[in-house]
């Protein structure tokens, strides 16, 4: 005989008597009736089913959030855990969320990749009477992209057509800034993503398994602020090695020792959220010191007060991921309601890329900047 799997509700009865109690509603359990295969604590039967088990019964490595109540994978094969990105538990959402998120980040990456920065050709410029178009509009110069962040700057630099063709001048002779920290913060940003995806696909594997992936994690949450900080750093203060040395350095060895930090295992335990948050927290907010040195420096500048724009959007969506993760709202105030969808990882998950996507046009500005004026 063959084991069936059943969706269901289930009504528990809590009592110190076998006979007396109030029911409690709790979320939908994935039930197993025993058939020819009998009990197996990892959720298999027969060697084919996988079954969704609830938090009370879940291993020690598993125990995250008590307000989760139930839909968990548990010491799942590697092979299932992986199809399981196609089925429904309460991982899903989780996995997708920053799946999707790394490959959108893997096509800006292409795109910055791509982009022309404003550049002229001097057989077109010495061809076209009065600098004119077809239109007879003064000829535009071509920018990074038709993107709004760098609209805007365009629009609020307001800079002559004589001080863009100079400019191009500039660039078509080689004086283009180095492209490394942009780079360097996408791919920070995709290492982050495809970790945190990774990590809530497959830590139901094992307690090893979980261990490794928590820290490939922690890692990449650690890569997407230190990163974060090197466009801003690098292309601010581009002609003083001084304070970009020193700013650089400065994150650079607070990540690495956020990264030896989060090695203890005790920085994985429940109780510690509020701790792992509040390192992650400073991190970020140690970036505030640079950009107020930026305002104080190139305050008058549009492109200094337009970056800082998409740098406060962006601090704004960590600080409010970082809360929501913190203190898991709003499962907490309706433990199981919210086990497949709307819980506060998910939230978390979402305000991260708002954040990054923000910072990744405050780099475009960086860029147009930097590539028109150098140094």
């Amino acid at each position: 005989m063959s084991s069936t799997v059943t969706l269901e509700k289930t009504t528990t009865i809590q009592s110190n008597d076998a006979d007396v109690g109030s029911p409690t509603m709790r979320s939908p359990l994935l039930k197993k009736t025993k058939g020819g295969c009998g009990d197996d604590t990892t959720g298999r039967c027969c060697g084919q089913k996988y079954e969704l088990i609830s938090y009370d019964v879940l291993p020690e490595f598993l125990k995250h959030n008590e307000f989760i109540l139930d839909y968990y994978r548990s010491e799942w094969p590697i092979k299932q855990a992986l199809l399981s990105a196609f089925s429904i538990h309460n991982e899903t959402i989780n996995v997708w969320t920053h799946l999707i998120g790394f490959f959108v980040f893997l096509a800006l990456t292409v795109c910055a990749a791509t982009m022309v920065p404003m550049e002229y050709e001097a057989s077109h410029l010495a061809a076209s009477t009065g600098l004119a178009n077809n239109t007879g509009n003064p000829m535009v110069p071509r920018s990074y992209s038709a993107d709004g962040a760098v609209m805007a700057m365009q629009v609020l630099r307001n800079v002559s057509v004589e001080t863009e063709l100079a400019a191009a001048a500039s660039l078509s002779a080689g004086h283009r800034v180095a492209r490394w920290p942009f780079y360097a913060y996408l791919c920070g940003a995709m290492f982050c993503l495809l970790m945190s995806s990774a990590c809530h696909l497959l830590a139901c594997h094992s307690e090893h398994a979980s261990y490794v992936l928590l820290r490939l994690d922690y890692a990449g949450i650690t890569g997407l602020i230190v990163t974060s900080f090197y466009p801003l750093v690098y292309y601010t203060f581009l002609c003083d090695p001084f304070y970009q040395t020193l700013y650089l350095g400065f994150i650079t060895v607070f990540g690495a020792a956020a990264v030896v930090v989060s090695l203890l295992p005790v920085f994985e335990a429940p109780e510690l959220r509020w701790a792992r948050a509040g390192l992650f927290a400073c991190m970020g907010m140690s970036g505030l010191v640079p950009i107020v040195h930026k305002m104080l420096l190139f305050g008058a500048r549009p492109e200094a007060v337009l970056t800082t724009g998409y740098e406060m959007a962006m601090g704004t969506f960590y600080l409010a991921g970082v809360v929501v993760y913190a203190t898991r709202v709003p499962e907490r105030w309706m433990p199981g309601r919210f086990d497949l969808a709307g819980h506060s990882h998910q939230l978390f998950h979402v305000l991260v890329i708002a954040g990054a996507y923000a910072h990744y046009l405050a780099g475009l500005v960086y860029l147009s900047w930097r590539d028109t004026e150098g140094c």
